[in-house]
C-alpha cells in the first residue's frame, strides 16, 4: 500500500530573502523585520549559500553588551558580539535540504539542529528557496474529504486484494471501524493510513476492539 509523499517542493517558499557575506548588522536586523523571518541565508557567487544568519547569532551583541562571559561555552558566541558583517555573524556550513527531501526528513533535520527554517538548495548548492516550521505544517490543511478520496483510492484499493473498510475522517483524525475479517491487517492499515500526509491520527472502533492502535 505505497502512499505518496509530499517533498520540501510542494510546501516550500521558492521566493527567498538572502544576503550576501558584506551584509551589515543593521541591515540584517531590518530585513527580518521587514519580512518577518527569523534566519537569512548567505549567499556568495551566483547564488551558492554558504552559511545563514539566525536571531540567536544577533543576539550576542546584546547579551554580552554590558557583561563578558563567564563560561567556556559562551566564548564562541560573545565573540559574535563585536560582528558587523554577515560573514563574521553567519553559522557555516549552512544547515541544508534538498528539495526532493520528504517532509519528514525536514522536520527531523529542524529538530535534531533546532532550527525553524531551512535554505532549500540544489546538488550543487545554489539557493532555490526556503522550508520553515510553518511550511512543513501545510499538509494539515487538507480537507478531510481529500484525505478520505486518498486513503480510498490508494490505501484500500490498491491493498492486495483490494479492502473494504469503513472509515470516516474527522479534523484530520481517521476512524477506522468494522466489521474487519482479518484483524492482523489493523496495525498494517493503521501504518498507511497514518502515512497519508496531513492525517492528525487514526484511531480504531472494530467489532471487540477499542482505543487506539500502535
Amino acid at each position: 500500500m505505497p502512499v505518496p509523499q509530499y517533498t520540501v517542493s510542494d510546501v516550500m517558499s521558492h521566493t527567498a530573502i538572502a544576503i550576501g557575506r558584506e551584509a551589515s548588522y543593521k541591515e540584517i536586523v531590518e530585513l527580518m523585520h521587514q519580512w518577518k523571518v527569523s534566519a537569512l541565508p548567505v549567499l556568495e557567487g551566483e547564488g551558492r549559500v554558504v552559511g545563514v544568519v539566525s536571531e540567536a547569532d544577533l543576539l550576542p551583541k546584546e547579551e554580552f553588551r554590558r557583561e563578558d562571559p563567564q563560561l567556556p561555552e559562551q566564548y564562541d558566541e560573545a565573540s559574535k558580539a563585536g560582528a558587523v558583517l554577515a560573514e563574521e555573524l553567519m553559522s557555516s556550513p549552512a544547515v541544508t535540504v534538498h528539495p526532493d527531501a520528504t517532509i519528514a526528513e525536514a522536520a527531523r533535520i529542524m529538530a535534531r539542529k533546532g532550527v525553524k527554517r531551512l535554505p532549500v538548495v540544489n546538488e550543487v548548492g545554489m539557493l532555490e528557496g526556503v522550508v520553515s516550521r510553518s511550511d512543513l505544517l501545510k499538509v494539515f490543511l487538507r480537507p478531510d474529504e481529500e484525505l478520505e478520496e486518498e486513503i480510498s483510492r490508494i490505501v484500500l484499493a490498491e491493498a492486495t486484494p483490494p479492502l473494504q473498510v469503513e472509515f470516516s475522517v474527522l479534523d484530520g483524525v481517521v476512524t477506522l471501524r468494522g466489521p474487519l475479517r482479518d484483524r492482523s491487517l489493523v496495525p498494517l492499515l493503521v501504518r498507511a493510513m497514518r502515512a497519508v500526509e496531513g492525517v492528525v491520527d487514526v484511531r480504531i472502533d472494530l467489532e471487540g476492539a477499542t482505543g487506539t492502535a500502535a
